[in-house]
C-alpha cells in the first residue's frame, strides 16, 4: 500500500495517520509504526531492595544475561521489578474474585516501567513435595498416559481415573495411593524400663507434665507408676493400639488414645518437609518406610495394574525411563489416539531433549533438585506458539555437567528466536558467552551493590574492566601437589536409584569432588551412603524450615549475644529485644510488616505504622548498645556486624558467616528471601563451629560469581587443613582442577550411567581420562594450563 505525499489542508490528516499506521513511503522503504518503537523495556529509579535508583533499557526479543556477585542487585531488578510488575498487572486485569484466589503482589519499588510484555518466570522453586505429586503429573504426561490406557488398555475398565493414583477408582486400598506404608520402631518411642512417671514415653511432646503425656498418665486406663515392661501383654497392646476414648479428667473432658495411634495422627499424617527438625528427625530413626505389599509400590490396584498395552500396564509404563517411555509411546500406532499421542510423544522428547532424559514419570517432584525443577517447568514453554512474551530464568545451568550446559543454551536461544525477550540470571561463562546484550550489577553486595556497572555486548564485557569482566576468562589451576589421604570411607554394592552396584573408597582428610553428567549418579552415591554415618555432617540447599519471623541473627544462633551485650548495657532483660518475645511492637507483633486481608481482593503487606518496620516498641528502641538501638544492629550487614562486634561469640558467628562468602547478608533478612546457594552456606557456617570429621556439600559453587569461587575454594582448604574431610558434588570445572580426588560416575545418566568411571588425581584424569567430564576439564585447563601427555 502506497501514501502519497500532500500540501496540507485535509489530506495532511490523512498523511499523518499514515504515517502513525505502517506501509511504504514514496520511495518504496517501509515507514515504521509507533508499535514498532516498543523495542526496549525501560526501567527507570528502580529501587527495590539495594537497588540504587537504576534506570536502564533492555532490548526486547533478545537475550539478556544479568550478571554480578551474589547480592548486588540482580533478581531485585530481574524478578522484584520487571517481572513482578509484569505479572501484578496481568494480575490486576482479572475481576476481583478471580484476583483473590492469587498470590499478593505488590507494586515494585520503581518511578517507571515501560513497554512490558507478559512475563513468565522459571525459577528454582522445588515442585511441591506433596508425595502424591509426581513428575508425571507435574507435566500433564500422567494425564494423557491414563487416558491412553483408558482407551486402548485391554481388558477396558472405565474412565481415565481409573488410572490414576489420586483417585479413589484408582488407588491401592492398602496404601491409599502413596506406595509406601510404614512401620514404626517401639523402641524409639519408650523406655519400658521406666513408668510414665518416670519419663516412659521418649516420643516428642510427650515429656512428663505435658498434655500429651497427661492424656495417657491421667486417663485412669494406665498406672503410671508401673513400668511398662511389666503391663500384661493385653494391657501392653492397649497402650500402643487404643481407639480415641473419651474419658474425664478433672474438670475437663480429655480423648485418650494409644501411644502408636496418637503419634501416627500427631506425626506421621503430615508431610515430612512440613515437620520441625526436631520432629523430622524422630521420624527418621521411629518410622521405616516399605513399598506396599498389595500394590508392590505401584499405587494402584489390581485392576489398573490388570489393563495392558503391547504387555505393558500403566505403572510398567511410569517405572520406565522417560527416554525409554518415548520410544514405546510413538509405537502406539491406533488412530483413535493419534492427536493425543503426538501431544504426549512432545511433551517427553522435549524432557528427554532438556536433559532429564534419564527420569521416569513415576519419579517424586520433592525428590527433584532445584535444577532439575527448573528444567521441568521449561517442558511446557517449549512447543508453545506464544511470541513476545517475557521468559526469565535463575541460573537454569544449575546442576548441569558442562556437557549439558550447551543443550540449555540452544534451548534459550531457540525461545529467543521465536520472537521472545528471554533475561537470564547467570554466572556461567558458558552462558554469559551467547548473550545479545550483558548487564553487569555490582560492584559489590548488598549495599555496595545495587549500581550499573556495565550494559552492552560480550566483548565489551571483557574489556569493561569490571569483575565479572576480568573475571570472564579466568582459569583455576591443578591442585599440584595433592594431598595424602589419613584413611578412606568405603561404600559398598550402592543400589539406590540407577547405581549398579557400586562400591567404591572415598579418602579421608582431602578434598574430594564427585562429578559426571545430569542423573548420573552422584547425589545417589552420596546421600545415599554418607549421611547417617558418625561424624558425617551434610549442607545441602533444602529449603530452611522457618516463618517470617526466621533470619541469619536467629537461624545461626547469633541474636543471643547480641541480647545479652543489649541487656548487659542498659541493665534490663534480655527478652526485651527479641522480636518473638517482651520487646515485640504490639501492633505488627514483631514482624515489622502489618498483613491486611482485602477480603475478594488480594491481601497487602504494609509496613507497621505503630513501629515504622523497626519490629520493637519504642521503649525498646531507646537502648543502645555504642550508639545503635537493636533495630538499627539487625539492619546491619554480616560485614557491618562484624565491625561493629570486635570480639566475642557475636563476632565468631559473624566471621564463620563472612568465611563462607555471606559478608553482604543482613542480619534480619527473612531467611524466605535466601537462595538455595545462601541456604546452603548458612547451614555450613554454622555446621563449622561443631567438631565435624567429614563435610559433604552439594553444589557449593550455586549462585556464585565467579570471583566468589576462589574465596570458597579457600575455604574448602582451610576445613580440609583443619583436620577435616571435604566431600563435593560438583560440576564447576574450577572446584575439579583444586580436589585432591576426583569420583567420576556416569558413562551418561539414568540407565547409562550409576557406575564410577574414574577416581584419581585430576591430573590423572585430565591425562588419561576418557570420560565427558575429562574432555571438558581438559577444554578448560587448555588456554592457560596444557596438560601433561
Amino acid at each position: 500500500m502506497r501514501f502519497q505525499g500532500s500540501t496540507g489542508g485535509a489530506d495532511a490528516g490523512v498523511q499523518g495517520a499514515a504515517d502513525e499506521g505502517s506501509g511504504e513511503g514514496p520511495d518504496g522503504r517501509l515507514i515504521r509504526s509507533a508499535a514498532d518503537s516498543h523495542d526496549v523495556i525501560e526501567v527507570r529509579g528502580a529501587r527495590e531492595n539495594n537497588l540504587a535508583d537504576v534506570s536502564l533499557d533492555i532490548p526486547k526479543r533478545r537475550l539478556t544475561v544479568f550478571t554480578g556477585v551474589s547480592g548486588s542487585g540482580k533478581s531485585s531488578l530481574v524478578f522484584g521489578t520487571v517481572a513482578a510488575e509484569s505479572q501484578r498487572l496481568i494480575n490486576e486485569t482479572y475481576t476481583a474474585f478471580i484476583q483473590s484466589f492469587m498470590p499478593s503482589r505488590g507494586r515494585p519499588d520503581v518511578d517507571a516501567l515501560r513497554n512490558l510484555s507478559a512475563a513468565i518466570v522459571v525459577d528454582q522453586e522445588r515442585l511441591g513435595a506433596n508425595s502424591r505429586s509426581t513428575v508425571g503429573t507435574a507435566t500433564d504426561a500422567h494425564t494423557m498416559l491414563r487416558i491412553i490406557f483408558s482407551r486402548l488398555g485391554t481388558p477396558h475398565i472405565g474412565t481415565s481415573s481409573a488410572f490414576s493414583f489420586n483417585s479413589a477408582e484408582g488407588m491401592c486400598p492398602a496404601c491409599e495411593g502413596l506406595g509406601r506404608v510404614s512401620a514404626i520402631d517401639v523402641d524409639e518411642l519408650v523406655d519400658t524400663g521406666l513408668s510414665l512417671n518416670e519419663g516412659a514415653i521418649t516420643a516428642p511432646g510427650f515429656a512428663v507434665g505435658s498434655f500429651h503425656w497427661g492424656t495417657l498418665a491421667h486417663s485412669g486406663f494406665f498406672d503410671p507408676d508401673v513400668k511398662l515392661k511389666d503391663y500384661a501383654p493385653e494391657k501392653w497392646d492397649e497402650f500402643l493400639h487404643k481407639p480415641a476414648t473419651k474419658t474425664r479428667q478433672g474438670s475437663y473432658n480429655i480423648t485418650c488414645e494409644g501411644l502408636l495411634v496418637k503419634v501416627q495422627r500427631l506425626y506421621l499424617a503430615k508431610d515430612r518437609e512440613s515437620m520441625q527438625p526436631h520432629i523430622r528427625a524422630f521420624v527418621d530413626r521411629a518410622v521405616t518406610f516399605t513399598d506396599c505389599g498389595d500394590c508392590g509400590g505401584t499405587r494402584l490396584n489390581p485392576a489398573a495394574l490388570g489393563s495392558r498395552i503391547a504387555g505393558r500396564n500403566i505403572a510398567e509404563c511410569s517405572a520406565l525411563q522417560i527416554s525409554d517411555l518415548a520410544a514405546f509411546v510413538r509405537s502406539i500406532d491406533d488412530p483413535s489416539v493419534a492427536p493425543l499421542r503426538n501431544t504426549l510423544s512432545h511433551t517427553l522428547d522435549s524432557l528427554v531433549e532438556i536433559g532429564l532424559g534419564y527420569l521416569s514419570l513415576d519419579r517424586e517432584s520433592g525428590t527433584l533438585s532445584g535444577g532439575e525443577a527448573q528444567r521441568v517447568k521449561m517442558v511446557r514453554h517449549l512447543g508453545s506458539s506464544l511470541t513476545d512474551v517475557t521468559y526469565v530464568f535463575d541460573e537454569p545451568t544449575v546442576g548441569l555437567h558442562p556437557h549439558d550446559i550447551q543443550r540449555m543454551n540452544d534451548l534459550l536461544l531457540r525461545l529467543r528466536d521465536k520472537g521472545n525477550t528471554v533475561l537470564v540470571v547467570e554466572h556461567k561463562p558458558e552462558t554469559i558467552g551467547i548473550a545479545d546484550h550483558v548487564v553487569d550489577l555490582g560492584p559489590g553486595a548488598g549495599s555496595a551493590g545495587g549500581r550499573i556497572c556495565f550494559t552492552g555486548d560480550v566483548a565489551g564485557l571483557r574489556r569493561s574492566g569490571t569483575l565479572t569482566g576480568r573475571h570472564l576468562d579466568h582459569r583455576a589451576r591443578l591442585r599440584e601437589p595433592v594431598r595424602r589421604p589419613s584413611g578412606k570411607l568405603s561404600v559398598t554394592g550402592a543400589n539406590q536409584h540407577n547405581l549398579r552396584d557400586v562400591s567404591v573408597d572415598i579418602p579421608l582428610g582431602v578434598l574430594t569432588v564427585v562429578t559426571g553428567v545430569a542423573g548420573s549418579g552422584k547425589s545417589s552415591l552420596i546421600h545415599g551412603s554418607l549421611p547417617r554415618r558418625d561424624g558425617v555432617i551434610v549442607a545441602d540447599q533444602s529449603p530452611i524450615r522457618g516463618s517470617r519471623r526466621s533470619n541469619p541473627a536467629t537461624y545461626t544462633g547469633l541474636l543471643a549475644p547480641v541480647r545479652t551485650a543489649f541487656a548487659k548495657a542498659n541493665g534490663v532483660k534480655a527478652a526485651l529485644f527479641s522480636a518473638n518475645s517482651e520487646g515485640a511492637c504490639p501492633h505488627c507483633k514483631g514482624i515489622g510488616l502489618v498483613y491486611t486481608d482485602l477480603a475478594m481482593m488480594a491481601g497487602v503487606a504494609s509496613v507497621c505504622e505503630e513501629c515504622e518496620g523497626r519490629r520493637f516498641t519504642p521503649k525498646v528502641l531507646t537502648y543502645t548498645l555504642r550508639g545503635k538501638n537493636i533495630s538499627e544492629v539487625l539492619a546491619m550487614s554480616v560485614a557491618e556486624g562484624r565491625e561493629f562486634f570486635p570480639t566475642g561469640q557475636a563476632r565468631a558467628v559473624l566471621d564463620r558467616l563472612s568465611d563462607v562468602g555471606l559478608g553482604y547478608l543482613g542480619l534480619g533478612q527473612p531467611l524466605t528471601t535466601l537462595s538455595g546457594g545462601e541456604r546452603q552456606r548458612l547451614k555450613l557456617a554454622i555446621h563449622m563451629a561443631e567438631k565435624a570429621a567429614v563435610y559433604v556439600l552439594d553444589e557449593p559453587t550455586t549462585g556464585l560469581h565467579l570471583a566468589d569461587v576462589d574465596q570458597l575454594l579457600g575455604l574448602l582448604d582451610r576445613l580440609v587443613d583443619d583436620g577435616n574431610s571435604v566431600i563435593v558434588i560438583e560440576h564447576h570445572q574450577a572446584v575439579m582442577a583444586h580436589a585432591d580426588w576426583l569420583i567420576d560416575l556416569g558413562p551418561g545418566a539414568g540407565h547409562d550411567g550409576g557406575r564410577v568411571v574414574f577416581t584419581g588425581t585430576p591430573a590423572d584424569l585430565v591425562a588419561h581420562g576418557d570420560s565427558l567430564t575429562a574432555r571438558h576439564l581438559r577444554a578448560y585447563l587448555r588456554p592457560s594450563e596444557p596438560p601433561a601427555a
